[in-house]
């Protein structure tokens, strides 16, 4: 039925469309937030620039002079010198001392064996830790005691646990018939090493077994339910399931490790002080900074450890950027 011409339905005007204001509201509430954001950046950049900027430049400068500790009024521009030059048929500068080499390889293999232990310990102790038992609250306490405890002291109660003559490690070792003679672990350079690890293994896994367990306590319950019905292996539960759910968070703790253990030196230090057989890429530029006076060429390893750093950081948050884009 067609509608007539006095229909008022039929001649009723069409309303104009209504105007998007929405968008532009949002766009408003956005640049709000992202002025609010900046205001409240702008002071703790300021006191970061002070306190972390300023320095770094200052070492990046004094690493392209002749600055000694003798002397830091008078010193003078020598470009790359301290980092490498050639000079009556040689190379010198710090990427060519064999020293610096030897505390590259040593910096690298603490980080690999470390880092290594530190996660497959904290991963033991967190899925033990996540299991319900008696007394778990306290045992979870226990564990996190050696990561509270600072890197100085507990360095120095490890020094004197290992001393060869009055060290409690050697007594029970000698107690159960493992070793005929005290050894001196920290002078010794066949252990050395291995001790410094071993005493930064304990002081740092509670690190990686705390973000472990906190990623086994945010895995879903249907998986491991589906699992227990099918009856299937907890072994393989685990490298099917568990592992692959929380690589993620154990790679953020693996990189946070990584990061610290290249610039390791408290540890160290304590324990060896400047021994070649464990000396790390920091105990190398103290040694020339503080005990040999020499500022340009300490600050040019300084700066050569800063870049290694920043430059697996920018690495890793580039690779990880890129993963999120593709899964997005």
């Amino acid at each position: 039925m067609a509608l007539s011409k006095t229909d008022p339905v039929a001649t009723r005007p069409v309303p104009p469309a209504p105007v998007q204001a929405m968008p532009r509201r949002r766009g408003r509430v956005s640049r709000q937030r992202v002025r609010a954001a900046w205001l409240f950046l702008i002071p703790m950049l300021l006191v970061l620039a002070g306190v972390a900027g300023w320095p770094l430049l200052r070492t990046i400068w004094f690493s392209l002079t002749d600055a000694s500790f003798s002397d830091l009024t008078s010193y003078h521009f020598i470009g790359l010198e301290n980092y490498l030059v050639y000079d009556d048929g040689a190379w010198y500068g710090v990427l060519a001392d064999p020293v610096w080499w030897h505390a590259v390889w040593n910096t690298v293999f603490f980080t690999v064996v470390s880092v290594s232990l530190e996660t497959v310990f904290g991963l033991v102790i967190a899925l033990t830790l996540n299991m319900q038992f008696r007394g778990r609250g306290w045992v979870r306490a226990a564990t996190l005691v050696p990561w509270a405890i600072p890197t100085i002291v507990s360095a120095k109660m490890w020094g004197w646990m290992l001393h060869d003559q009055f060290g409690i490690i050697n007594h029970i070792l000698l107690g159960l018939g493992v070793i005929d003679s005290p050894l001196n672990w920290t002078a010794n350079p066949d252990l050395s090493m291995w001790a410094v690890i071993m005493v930064d293994v304990w002081k740092t896994t509670p690190f990686m077994a705390l973000l472990a367990l906190a990623a086994l306590q945010m895995l879903p319950s249907d998986c491991y339910e589906a699992a227990k019905v099918d009856g299937i292996n907890p072994v393989k539960v685990f490298f099917r399931v568990t592992l692959p759910l929380i690589t993620p968070a154990l790679m953020v703790a693996i990189i946070f490790r990584v990061l610290d253990a290249l610039r390791v030196f408290d540890v160290i230090y304590v324990l060896t002080s400047n021994s070649e057989d464990t000396m790390s890429m920091s105990v190398y530029a103290r040694q020339q900074l503080v005990q040999f006076q020499d500022v340009g060429y300490g600050s040019a390893a300084s700066t050569v450890l800063f870049l290694i750093i920043a430059l697996l950081t920018i690495t890793y948050l580039y690779l990880g950027r890129k993963q999120i884009g593709g899964d997005a």
